[in-house]
């Protein structure tokens, strides 16, 4: 098992981290085009990216898309209070953090094990309003105050799934009761050929928000193959056309769906409760080789 002496100094490509944590077990592996950028897998499958150096560098698909979702509801350098319902690296709370200096969050993160990893290997900046609360999502959501946040994201994951209490409309009910006025939710969710599952997370989020997009390749949304898609939800208007712009614009273009094509893409789907809740389908073995 590798450790650092000296957290976030400079290591070579050779040291890797390794680590027994909650959830499975641990890697930090460095990135060879960047000094001190590192990829977090969690019984090998790839959980977030972070480069110390460049903290608003985004480099997971997903996460790009997350990104364009914080550029368009906050001005750049305009403080945000945001909620981060599964930690990971922090990749994204560290972006929010250097993108919007003096911007208030708070992630959640159950696995307490896997937060000090990532607090010891890939230390926060000290002068970050980022407090981490290990706790369940949604425990840890009901202890945010009503109309407290800008931004919610939810990017849970137990063994590749998205746990089923964090899917159905009592969850997002808790969701909307953070959110401010104009707020903005964005999940992301894992989903293969039939689509089942993202098909009633989108019917879901409707029951619950008046706007919705859904970003991901568009072989994902054709049911081609596993993968990713970001679902962003509101009651205030979103700026379809810069998000469609901007999706199309990555080194991996995504597609947008919303409004009509996007409820057909649902195809009569029901929205889920806590009383019908599953979790997201595993991934199959293929993809993480």
């Amino acid at each position: 098992m590798g450790r650092s002496r000296n957290p976030g100094r400079r290591r070579s490509a050779a040291e890797a981290v390794t680590e027994s944590v909650d959830g499975g077990l641990a890697q930090l592996i460095p990135d060879r085009e960047r000094s001190r950028a590192w990829t977090l897998l969690v019984d090998g499958a790839p959980q977030s990216h972070v480069d110390l150096d460049d903290p608003a560098h985004l480099s997971f698909e997903y996460q790009r898309r997350f990104g364009h979702v914080v550029d368009l509801f906050a001005p750049p350098g305009k403080p945000v209070h945001a909620v981060h319902l599964g930690g990971g690296a922090f990749t994204l709370a560290r972006y929010v953090a250097a993108t919007r200096p003096r911007s208030t969050q708070q992630v959640v993160e159950r696995d307490a094990a896997l937060v000090r990893l990532v607090r010891r290997e890939l230390p926060l900046d000290p002068g970050a309003r980022i407090r981490v609360r290990s706790a369940d999502a949604r425990e840890g959501l009901a202890k945010v105050p009503d109309g407290w946040a800008g931004l919610v994201v939810a990017d849970v994951f137990s063994g590749a799934r998205t746990p089923a209490h964090l899917t159905s409309t009592e969850f997002l009910d808790d969701v909307r009761r953070v959110l401010g006025p104009g707020g903005v939710y964005a999940a992301n969710l894992a989903d293969g050929p039939p689509l089942a599952h993202l098909r009633g997370q989108v019917a879901t989020a409707a029951a619950r928000f008046a706007e919705l997009a859904l970003i991901a390749d568009p072989a994902v949304l054709r049911g081609k193959r596993f993968g990713n898609a970001v679902l962003v939800a509101s009651d205030a208007p979103l700026p379809i056309a810069e998000l469609t712009r901007r999706a199309a614009c990555d080194p991996h273009p995504g597609r947008v769906q919303h409004g009509r094509e996007l409820a057909d893409f649902t195809g009569g789907a029901a929205p889920v409760t806590d009383l019908a809740a599953v979790a997201s389908p595993a991934p199959p073995p293929s993809v993480f080789r």
